[in-house]
């Protein structure tokens, strides 16, 4: 059995969407691309956003999604963010990762 299962990471996902509004995940299929997608950028060279410490790619993507540390944008959203702020939202994940790097290494 997997720990967590879909329907946790669903509704961890989906914790945040206002009542009436349409949740970010309503399939499997989204949970597997999107946990996919961030192991790929793990592998890749991005920074964990959680402690890593001997654990693959995949572990590390389900758990970052599971702990809301990563968030999936729906293509409206995506779109939307990028009009405001003028970046994509891969750059402003780069951006987040450094921050988040440079935080841990001047807490060492």
């Amino acid at each position: 059995m997997l720990h967590p299962s879909y329907t946790d990471l669903i509704n961890a996902v989906n914790s945040g969407v206002e009542p009436g509004e349409e949740p970010v995940v309503q399939s499997r299929y989204s949970i597997v691309i999107a946990t996919a997608k961030r192991a790929r950028q793990l592998i890749g060279g991005d920074e964990a956003m959680i402690p890593s410490y001997n654990k693959k790619p995949l572990s590390v993507a389900v758990e970052e999604l599971y702990e809301s540390k990563i968030k999936i944008l729906s293509e409206e959203d995506s779109d939307e963010y990028e009009e405001e702020t003028g970046e994509t939202a891969k750059a402003a994940e780069d951006r987040e990762a450094e921050s988040a790097g440079e935080l841990s290494e001047s807490e060492q």
